[in-house]
């Protein structure tokens, strides 16, 4: 089944609250925040919350699209499972943090 995610968007314009989809469609959670070195114009990935109410990082490399209505994972629900909590900065803001 298709997920109808709407047009495509920025990273800078991703509203919060939309969902987050794995690779093989399954709701992982919602967004709560986009993390990018603003410096730089990098996204560095996505802070979601998952199903179990723990906030988690994903990184940019796995974020296949970011859309008006939802955001899609190139990991599949299993792998997403396995994200560990969030717990600051991604690696872009580490590595650019002065």
């Amino acid at each position: 089944m298709a997920i109808d995610d709407g047009h495509a968007v920025s990273y800078t314009a991703l509203p919060t609250g939309i969902p987050v989809y794995s690779s093989d469609g399954v709701v992982v959670g919602k967004v709560r925040k986009v993390l990018d070195n603003e410096r730089e114009h990098i996204f560095d990935g996505i802070v979601f919350e998952n199903e179990a109410g723990v906030r988690v990082f994903v990184d940019a490399p796995e974020v296949a699209r970011t859309a008006e209505r939802a955001v899609t994972l190139t990991i599949d629900a299993r792998a997403a499972a396995h994200l560990p909590p969030h717990r600051g900065g991604g690696l872009v803001g580490r590595l650019f943090r002065r």
